[in-house]
């Protein structure tokens, strides 16, 4: 082999070499990138997925909502398993102080029917013997058989006022002097006070609408059209609006309030759909002895109506998340109550969205929802218990039991938030739970009671 040859030989294999490393190069760059891909492909469909059992646990609640039972009380909660430690606690100091207090002031039940009212007054038929039964007796005396509730239907009557005149003669001129007519609060109006009274309790405490209101006058024998049974409620609203406003100052007094709003439908709205949400704010605040409630319809759900609403007050307000209630926190002197009938609403929400087990087949897995609501139940049996204590006792077992209810169940909060899936309703729960929390040591000892 010649020189030459021995030189292109030579050549050759390192051309080879390094060839080979440029393949392995090669390589290691296209498994680096194809790990790359798959790692964001997998967490891509980790994303579909969660996003996937949120649109599913919504459609659970929504057909909850359609065909289930509108009640909060769960159907198979009694059969759900909180033996663990973490659901239920029972061995902690405070749901054993709350048992102990369930023993000692827990209400019997009572057995049988529920005896009528001694307030009512009563009306006594008398059923006698007949001459030949009590023939020969020494003395008769009568014993209460039986109650029964009667209710005396309502009539119609028309009441005729008739106004006393006096003629006085003076020399040439007669004059004529007619005795006062009573107050009215519509002037010009057909209707008594009582209807007037009548007519707005039944539509506004019983719930009964005005055509309604109308075919039961109607079957009395007065013909009433709804137009004027509504124009005497609007006419009405006007008149007693002294009485409103001098209700608001006594609830605004006071360093408590409660607000909440619930949409309701209104067909005639200025610039609003028929099918569009509209709103009724309702308050309640006062003494305790004293409360006020009041309701205030607005079409509106923003800041401006809470604004108003609250114009004035000072103290603790007890509320939802609402974000409408942001434009008063930063006012002087008013500090946030969270309220746990919402918190536990959404925690109802996520306990009927979970996934059920097969048919057949019991549910026995405890979820995050089902701890929550252990614990939260444990507070409302709290107040079931000390309802009818007296107020300083009443704070005293707050201060004992409730308070570590609380600071456990917010710990528990804290601690588990970060477990659940981000979005799905049990975190929306468990965020908006801690959202609601507020330093309660800071409340005055009234506010317990």
């Amino acid at each position: 082999m010649t020189e030459a040859d021995l030189a292109t030989q030579k050549t050759n294999e390192n051309a080879g070499i390094d060839s080979n490393d440029a393949a392995q190069d090669c390589t290691h760059a296209d498994i680096n990138t194809l790990l790359q891909v798959i790692e964001k492909k997998s967490s891509v469909i980790e994303e579909q997925k969660q996003r996937i059992a949120i649109l599913e646990e919504y459609l659970r609640l929504e057909r909850a909502r359609r065909f289930g039972p509108s009640s909060e009380k769960y159907a198979g909660q009694a059969e759900l398993l909180f033996d663990e430690a973490e659901a239920i606690e029972e061995d902690s100091a405070a749901i054993s102080a709350l048992e102990e207090l369930q023993e000692q002031h827990g209400a019997p039940k009572k057995r049988g029917r529920k005896g009528l009212s001694k307030s009512l007054p009563r009306h006594q038929v008398h059923i006698n013997l007949s001459d030949e039964e009590k023939a020969g007796a020494i003395d008769t005396f009568y014993t209460v058989a039986k109650e029964e509730l009667d209710i005396v239907p309502a009539k119609a009557r028309v009441i005729e006022y008739l106004q006393e005149k006096a003629v006085f003669v003076d020399e040439d001129t007669r004059q004529v002097k007619a005795a006062e007519l009573p107050k009215h609060p519509l002037n010009k109006c057909i209707a008594s006070v009582s209807l007037l009274a009548y007519v707005v309790v039944s539509k506004f405490c019983d719930g009964l609408a005005l055509y309604g209101l109308e075919s039961i006058l109607k079957r009395h024998g007065g013909d009433i059209s709804r137009t004027s049974l509504a124009n005497w409620v609007i006419r009405l609203s006007v008149e007693l609006q002294p009485l409103i406003n001098l209700m608001r100052e006594h609830q605004l007094a006071y360093d408590y309030l409660q607000i909440d709003e619930t949409r309701i439908k209104v067909l005639k709205e200025k610039d609003k759909s028929p099918t569009s949400d509209k709103w009724m704010w309702v308050s309640k605040g006062g003494p305790p002895d004293k409360p006020v409630v009041l309701f205030d319809y607005d079409p509106s759900r923003g800041k401006e109506v809470a604004a108003r609403l609250l114009d004035g007050f000072e103290g603790y307000l007890q509320c939802d998340g609402l974000g409408s209630y942001d434009a008063v926190w930063h006012r002087k002197g008013l500090k946030q109550l969270g309220c746990f009938d919402h918190s536990r609403r959404k925690f109802v929400e996520a306990q009927k969205a979970a996934k059920l087990p097969g048919k057949g087949k019991k549910r026995t897995a405890v979820t995050k929802a089902d701890v929550a609501l252990g614990k939260i139940n444990a507070l409302y049996r709290l107040e079931r218990t000390i309802k009818d204590l007296p107020a300083n006792e009443k704070y005293q077992q707050r201060q004992k039991i409730a308070k570590p209810l609380l600071e456990d169940l917010k710990h528990w909060l804290e601690n588990n938030i970060g477990s659940v899936i981000k979005g799905d309703l049990t975190y929306k729960a468990m965020y908006y739970t801690l959202n609601q929390y507020v330093e309660w040591e800071t409340m005055p000892q009234h506010l317990y009671q």
